[in-house]
């Protein structure tokens, strides 16, 4: 009754990888050279290792911080995978952050930064240096009701930040984040800028209610603005800047995009303390990190011919949800980081536009051009893997819904109309339509 289209379970193309379980998210596309096969397990080892103060013996994994939040890549991205938010009564997290900001631009349109702490909140630091502060949630129910009668609740997060060592953090801007899954980076990177920017309609123009809207961000590199489509407001313009920006922000790490250590004045201690090399992340190490991450596949979707699910994705067509969640692209025939991801046909379910989600998502924190309503459209490939690889099933930027269902009722801005429709539907069409996106 609900058509199966030929190859649509290949999210990857021909780069899709058939490994599934807890291990899906760790696979390199084929079609690897030689070299770069064995620098994608060199890579992976980087991506892995727990990184340590310098001084130590262990020269080529030392500078960790001054301040950081993880000493791993691995820390916020276990297996590749998802990172977990803060709960209740927890002190930290293994891939949740806080970034901070004031009113106005900074630096080349981006966030300005809170003077003594920058953007981003370090709540761990090395011995005899100060961390920045800390972050806690609690959490507000939400009740609501679809229109079969069936009740749900949503958690609503609540943050405190207390312990600032370096004056009040109570009235700045912030924006909570939770490390997204990794599979399929260098597919996206690959992606040309005319493709994306093709599904641009910021003034809504064809009155579909659907404004998609391109970030424009600083490329250190160029030293000029252009299109961002990495991080959740499309903040970062290339994959190379955002496993830089994570080294810095994340992890205290310099590498030569980011050569400065991540202490804003007057953290004196943190500006006195030893670094690991000048940068600590040298080029070839920074190569070898690259080529892992470009080369990490998506998995092949499951149950993709079940009627059920077969009928979910038209349900997900009908109500709109592809007009965000686009299906497919096809890389770029130039992209010289990876010849191995030119001209590949996949299907991230994403336009990588910034999109307002409404009130209840907001974090009113601005991000270039992105307001403080709107978000990046997360892909959704991979999603149905994540409780396997990953033991939860938090999603959004905040992992505040505790699975797909709930991710949808978040929704809001653009997506209402969607989520509206979601909500007249039967439990039974409710239920096609999260098997559909958890085949993905």
């Amino acid at each position: 009754m609900y058509p199966y289209e030929n190859g649509e379970e290949l999210s990857a193309g021909k780069l899709t990888t058939t490994i599934l379980g807890a291990n899906a998210f760790d696979q390199q596309v084929p079609g690897l050279n030689q070299l770069n096969r064995r620098l994608f397990f060199v890579g992976n080892s980087l991506f892995r290792q727990n990184w340590v103060s310098a001084p130590a013996s262990t020269t080529a994994r030392d500078g960790l911080g001054p301040t950081f939040n993880a000493r791993a890549c691995s820390s916020c991205h276990n297996k590749d995978g998802r990172g977990t938010p803060l709960q209740a009564g927890q002190q930290f997290s293994a891939g949740f952050l806080m970034r901070v900001s004031t009113q106005g631009m900074g630096t080349h349109g981006g966030p300005n930064p809170v003077p003594n702490y920058g953007d981003q909140i370090q709540e761990h630091a090395n011995l005899g240096v100060a961390y920045e502060a800390k972050v806690s949630v609690k959490f507000e129910t939400i009740k609501g009701t679809f229109n079969d009668g069936e009740t749900y609740e949503l958690r609503k997060p609540i943050y405190t930040i207390a312990n600032e060592q370096f004056g009040s953090l109570q009235n700045v801007l912030t924006s909570p984040r939770v490390g997204q899954q990794v599979i399929g980076l260098g597919l996206v990177d690959a992606i040309s800028n005319k493709d994306i920017i093709a599904n641009v309609d910021e003034f809504d123009s064809n009155n579909d209610g659907i404004s998609g809207k391109a970030n424009y961000v600083w490329d250190v590199v160029k030293k000029e603005t252009t299109l961002g489509r990495f991080g959740w407001k499309a903040n970062q313009p290339n994959l190379k800047q955002q496993v830089a920006g994570a080294f810095s922000g994340d992890m205290g790490l310099t590498t030569s995009l980011f050569p400065d250590e991540n202490c804003p004045s007057p953290q004196q201690d943190c500006k006195d303390a030893p670094n690991g090399g000048l940068p600590e992340i040298t080029d070839e190490a920074l190569k070898n990190i690259m080529i892992y991450s470009s080369s990490l596949s998506v998995p092949v979707r499951r149950n993709y011919k079940d009627e059920e699910v077969l009928k979910g994705k038209q349900l997900f067509r009908d109500m709109k949800c592809a007009s965000c969640h686009i299906e497919s692209f096809t890389t770029s025939n130039s992209y010289p980081s990876n010849t191995a991801l030119q001209n590949v046909k996949i299907r991230p379910y994403s336009d990588f536009l910034l999109h307002n989600m409404g009130d209840d998502l907001a974090d009113n924190r601005p991000d270039f051009l992105a307001n403080g309503k709107e978000w990046r459209t997360q892909p959704l490939w991979g999603i149905g893997l994540i409780s396997e690889v990953n033991s939860h099933t938090f999603l959004l930027h905040d992992g505040r819904a505790r699975n797909v269902e709930e991710a949808i009722l978040w929704h809001g801005g653009e997506a209402e109309k969607s989520k509206e429709e979601y909500k007249k539907l039967t439990k039974e069409d409710r239920t096609a339509v999260l098997s559909f996106i958890n085949s993905l």
